[in-house]
């Protein structure tokens, strides 16, 4: 059963260039800002989980550019927000 979630995050990357292209194709109706040397996003997705969204995410980023890192904020339908650097969890905060 796929759940909404609202993602806020940060991407940097050393070819900026190319993440800008897989942001655009991944993230649809979602935005994607540059911010100095780093990438703002915000977007709605869907997804079994916050964990399995941003794995998803990160992977994609990271087959276009290995050298890419993703500080992420998911919040779900029920308020509850996951925090994650890269592929690790660092808090969840519950609504």
């Amino acid at each position: 059963m796929a759940k909404q979630f609202g993602l806020t995050a940060r991407v940097s990357s050393d070819r900026p260039e190319v993440v800008r292209a897989v942001l655009d194709q991944l993230l649809g109706a979602g935005s994607v800002r540059r911010a100095g040397d780093e990438f703002e996003l915000t977007a709605v997705m869907s997804g079994p989980s916050a964990k399995g969204l941003n794995r998803d995410l990160l992977s994609a980023l990271r087959r276009a550019e290995k050298r890419t890192r993703l500080r992420s904020e998911w919040t779900g339908e029920d308020g509850t927000r996951y925090r994650f650097f890269d592929y690790v969890l660092k808090k969840t905060t519950p609504p």
